[in-house]
């Protein structure tokens, strides 16, 4: 037994038990000695509990029986997905799986923990992109996510914390700092973009659903978020959600997804001061605003959903006026003295997932971003080669996320761009191929993919691997290959297969009350195999 007495009045003991007992047995070694015939077995059982934290530890059959269970059961909430390829059919069973590995439980109903090892914990921004990556698939997902996060929404200023009322979590820790007060992460608010992309979830969420009670109970937090947006996010009314350095220790000096000290920084490579309004932060503000229109309107509150269209039309317009810089280019952000950060990054792609650019700049910007300086032929790089700052094997300078490039072809795809779509779709499904049993890490390094000579994408050694988001994607991208979405009363769908997919079959897709089975071939023909419930199908 080890023991450990913590500062904070709890003894935590982990318990080591062997059956049969060793022969010999000391604090660092237990040791048998066996004796078997040719074919023999012979069988040791290991037990690693953590003592007072749960029930009495499972023998191995029983806890090998009980996660098979868990894992049919959550199997079976899933639509029955199959393609022609083999290797996308083993990366859509992995994620699934990686999914279930990380799934929390509480009274609020499934969510998911961000990754391992490093970020097993609740993570706003995290959850809220896996549960919208899933949503097609598993909404009970994202209803669990917004109940969580719903529940913890920030009431009070707390510079500590850097909590605000209406805004979202961060990353909430557990264990003996947190419990002594000496990191605010036990509830850390440092996250520009989490309280945008709650409100994004839930007006997709109810778009696929149609659940009114969900939409009832969770509008005053919606409210509460829509007020963040104006009063916190917005400090100095000039329409842009911004962030400053985190004054708590331990906290955030960058708040978006790439929060690393480095990965704001000007041409130059000098590191963006505050406040940092981030472009892709004012996308989801834009995104944000219209979604919640549409509820506004259902709900009968006529003056809210016109006052957001017009807020989210004029910050469209001030998007495009301020952040471009050049054909298709887009500043990764504004700095505090309202200038440009030139850095050519993939956050403008995140623009075409907001909805925010018209169709002639969209196009431009798709072709910017498929330029071989962001492309690395296995996904596009989260900073241009061509910046100073930029490093293949850096965590936000050059590398590839999944997740990044999933959004990006959702945004593709949403502006009509189906050939660039699914080309990201392609090289991030390839890149799999390579990596320890085809799991999609966080992130891996963003060295130019040689065709000739078969190169494979190196690892970033410390990536996390199970990583929600990154699993996530998969489903992303086959719902983007699929166009799948939906409308007032029904579905549309726009499938583009490309050329490693001869066909698709979906069983048991859910929207509202009804549900679907279809199919999809080569030539993107649809076939209609089952329909359960009223639902009006769109085929483009």
């Amino acid at each position: 037994v080890f023991s450990y007495d913590g500062l904070d009045g709890c003894t935590r003991r982990t318990a080591v038990m062997l059956s049969p007992p060793p022969d010999e047995l000391s604090q660092e070694r237990a040791r048998y000695r066996l004796e078997l015939p040719p074919n023999g077995e012979s069988l040791i059982e290991l037990t690693v509990s953590c003592t007072g934290a749960g029930p009495p530890p499972l023998s191995y059959a029983d806890a090998v029986q009980q996660v098979s269970e868990d894992r049919r059961l959550w199997r079976s909430e899933f639509p029955e997905l199959y393609s022609s390829n083999e290797t996308f059919n083993e990366l859509l069973h992995r994620s699934i799986h990686d999914l279930a590995l990380l799934r929390a439980r509480g009274p609020w109903g499934s969510y998911v923990y961000a990754g391992i090892p490093w970020f097993a914990a609740p993570f706003g921004r995290d959850s809220l992109i896996t549960a919208f990556q899933t949503l097609a698939f598993q909404p009970a997902i994202a209803k669990g996510t917004l109940r969580f996060l719903a529940h913890f929404q920030g009431e009070r200023v707390d510079r500590w914390r850097e909590e605000e009322p209406g805004k979202i979590i961060h990353e909430m820790r557990f264990g003996e700092k947190a419990n002594l007060g000496e990191t605010p992460h036990t509830r850390y608010y440092g996250s520009v973009d989490s309280t945008l992309l709650f409100l994004i979830l839930y007006a997709e969420t109810l778009a696929w659903t149609g659940d009114t009670a969900l939409r009832d109970e969770l509008w005053p937090n919606v409210q509460r978020a829509l007020e963040w947006i104006d009063r916190y996010g917005d400090r100095d009314g000039d329409g842009y959600v911004e962030y400053v350095a985190s004054r708590s220790a331990g906290g955030l000096r960058n708040q978006g997804w790439k929060d690393s000290e480095d990965s704001i920084a000007h041409a130059d490579g000098s590191l963006a001061e505050g406040p940092i309004a981030l472009v892709e932060v004012q996308a989801y503000v834009v995104d944000a605003k219209r979604r919640i229109a549409v509820i506004a309107e259902e709900r009968g509150d006529h003056a809210l959903a016109a006052r957001l269209r017009t807020e989210a039309d004029t910050l469209a317009e001030c998007i495009r006026r301020d952040f471009q810089i050049g054909p298709g280019e887009y500043a990764i952000a504004l700095d505090g003295a309202k200038q440009p950060v030139r850095a050519i990054a993939s956050n403008m792609g995140h623009l075409l997932f907001g909805g925010v650019l018209p169709p002639a700049e969209a196009a431009h910007c798709v072709e910017r971003l498929l330029a071989r300086d962001l492309d690395s032929g296995w996904g596009i790089r989260t900073l241009s080669r061509h910046h100073p700052r930029y490093n293949p094997m850096s965590y936000h300078n050059g590398s590839v996320w999944p997740h990044d490039n999933a959004l990006i072809a959702f945004g593709m795809k949403r502006a009509g761009f189906d050939e660039a779509a699914n080309r990201i779709a392609t090289g991030i499904v390839e890149a799999s191929q390579h990596f320890h049993r085809q799991r999609l890490p966080e992130l891996f390094c963003g060295f130019q993919r040689d065709q000739r000579y078969f190169s494979a994408p190196a690892e970033y050694p410390v990536s996390c691997a199970p990583q929600a988001w990154a699993a996530g994607s998969t489903l992303l991208l086959l719902r983007t290959i699929l166009g799948i979405t939906p409308v007032p009363n029904g579905v549309r769908l726009r499938p583009r297969l490309p050329l490693w997919l001869r066909e698709v079959r979906v069983s048991g897709l859910r929207i509202g009350q009804a549900s679907l089975d279809f199919a999809v071939n080569a030539q993107n023909q649809v076939t209609i195999n089952a329909l359960r419930g009223g639902l009006a199908i769109s085929i483009e």
